[in-house]
């Protein structure tokens, strides 16, 4: 939906506007090629963990109930997402196709990796939100809290920003390797044989036959357009 890919590249853009700053003031090279460190902290504290942009797309989107309803596919695992990642586990079983879709089965809108790295994503946000703040006003403000506890934050905000970075380049990787995903995340639709492939338990042919959107699109089995485009459309691979 329309929402969904909304709040998906706004935080796409804070989160890489939060590394990036967040990398110049923290690796030195990178910050004597900058320059203008006051101006990039500010940056990086109003557009990130210590400030308020980043969760906004979030909030905002919360009255869509297309979102609420991918927001609850993203938080529940089936025994379909344990095999899953038992099977892509599995060194080069998911390059065969036969393998794949032997993985593939019972997988919804989201496969396992997908739920496991947004859950990663928003609890990673949210811890750097908490040692951001005690960096940031923990002397201040909010002070004084205890030297131990802000260099213990400081270890924590650093180290996982590390996690969130190899996150993010993994995420881009996939996504790199997935031209079909990559035109949903830009239109909104996929073709049938994709989403049969790769997610079959939320391709048409899990649908109900006798709701279709009027729209040219085909609606999943809770009566509801998710995007699975009925054009033929041919591997670009």
């Amino acid at each position: 939906g329309r929402v969904p890919r909304w709040v998906h590249w706004s935080t796409a853009a804070l989160m890489g506007c939060c590394l990036l700053t967040g990398a110049t003031l923290y690796l030195p090279q990178l910050a004597r090629l900058v320059g203008r460190r006051q101006l990039v902290e500010t940056v990086h504290l109003y557009t990130g963990y210590t400030g308020l942009a980043l969760p906004v797309p979030m909030l905002a989107a919360a009255a869509s109930a297309g979102y609420r309803r991918d927001l609850r596919a993203l938080n529940w695992f089936t025994a379909a997402d344990r095999a899953w990642l038992r099977a892509s586990l599995r060194f080069g079983s998911w390059q065969r196709a036969a393998a794949r879709a032997r993985i593939a089965a019972g997988v919804g809108k989201f496969n396992a990796g997908q739920k496991l790295f947004a859950a990663f994503a928003a609890g990673g946000a949210l811890v750097m939100l908490g040692t951001g703040v005690i960096m940031q006003w923990g002397a201040g403000p909010l002070g004084p809290i205890p030297v131990g506890y802000r260099t213990g934050a400081t270890f924590v905000h650093d180290l996982l920003a590390y996690g969130l970075f190899f996150g993010v380049v993994g995420h881009l990787w996939m996504a790199a390797h997935d031209p079909v995903a990559r035109v949903g995340m830009r239109t909104g639709m996929v073709p049938v044989w994709w989403a049969a492939r790769e997610h079959p338990a939320w391709s048409p042919a899990a649908a109900v036959p006798s709701r279709r959107a009027p729209t040219g699109e085909i609606t999943s089995p809770n009566g509801t357009s998710d995007g699975v485009s009925r054009c033929a459309t041919r591997s670009p691979r």
